[in-house]
């Protein structure tokens, strides 16, 4: 009776054992950034979204496909340039998949496949660069390596993001002639920008002295005809002041209506004006027959009209004088 007691406790604990074992291989828990592909007796059955799933133990296998961005390590090959140099490079290559089904039957490998397919493609890209533009041209080069990395893949169900070099390493020398190159460029163009900064502030001296003659010479002649027109409106108006004296003179001795013997006076009175100075001839102006015969005219007023022997001479005696003079 105990034998049987003990044997179905034994049988019970395999049953608690067995039916542990089977709910733990029928329930599958697929992570939220995973899928599963559930295959029944080796054929593929369905795509598990994620969640809790029971499958049939033994039965069916479930395979969980990773759909984050996955990255594949290209390592560092030598590729020789369209000039013959020989180039280290590698890169990095970023992908996700899209189809898990496409990913677990068409390839076989996906890393090693991808990783292979990197590097033949970028001998081929960089093969058809010369070394400058290799050296130059990254964002091409990803972008090339990309797209030709993404139509591969398509079909394996994977979408390549983006393709990165991580570097590009020519040899030594080639290296050490490259900087001599770049240190001699650089001091060419520095000679270039120091000539062209000569000759520009050269050309700014001279003409900022050009002008400055300009302004020298158009400030003497503006200054010039300004004193040219003052003294030229200096000379009109003294002579525009003349003129108007003299007409006002003239007026007034017309409009005093003056006699011929008034003006014999008014010249006998002139002439010691005339005669003061250093002159040794006198031109006069008028004429000496209508002045004489003024003068004789005054003279025999006052012989007229004297009445003392004393003042006919002395009237006499200044007539003439005058016929002298």
């Amino acid at each position: 009776m105990g034998g049987v007691i003990v044997g179905g406790i034994i049988l019970a604990l395999l049953v608690i054992v067995f039916l542990f074992v089977y709910a733990s291989a029928a329930i599958k828990i697929v992570r939220p950034y995973q899928k599963g592909v559930i295959e029944r007796l080796g054929k593929y059955q369905r795509t598990y979204e994620p969640g809790l799933h029971v499958i049939i133990p033994f039965i069916d296998r479930l395979t969980k496909v990773d759909m984050r961005e996955n990255v594949v390590d290209v390592p560092p090959q030598e590729v020789i340039t369209k000039d013959n140099v020989v180039v280290t490079v590698d890169a990095v290559v970023y992908y996700e998949a899209t189809d898990p089904v496409k990913l677990i039957y068409n390839v076989s490998n996906f890393y090693l496949a991808s990783t292979k397919l990197a590097q033949t493609n970028l001998r081929n890209v960089i093969g058809e660069m010369q070394l400058d533009e290799s050296l130059t041209s990254r964002e091409k080069i990803n972008a090339t390596l990309r797209q030709i990395l993404d139509d591969a893949t398509d079909k394996w169900g994977v979408r390549v993001v983006r393709v990165e070099l991580q570097r590009i390493e020519p040899p030594v020398d080639v290296t050490d002639a490259m900087h001599r190159q770049m240190k001699a460029e650089r001091d060419r163009r520095a000679k270039i920008l120091e000539a062209e900064g000569d000759k520009a502030a050269s050309i700014n001296r001279a003409e900022g002295q050009k002008q400055a003659a300009i302004l020298e010479a158009e400030g003497r002649a503006t200054a010039i005809r300004e004193v040219a027109d003052a003294e030229r409106f200096q000379r009109i108006t003294l002579a525009e002041g003349e003129a108007t004296a003299i007409k006002n003179v003239f007026d007034a001795i017309h409009a005093g209506d003056p006699t011929p013997d008034l003006l014999a006076l008014r010249y006998l009175e002139t002439l010691p004006k005339i005669a003061d100075g250093r002159a040794t001839k006198i031109f006069l102006p008028l004429e000496t027959s209508d002045v004489l015969s003024s003068v004789g005219a005054i003279a025999e007023a006052f012989k007229s009209g004297s009445t003392s022997p004393d003042g006919a001479e002395d009237t006499a005696a200044a007539g003439h004088a005058a016929t002298d003079t």
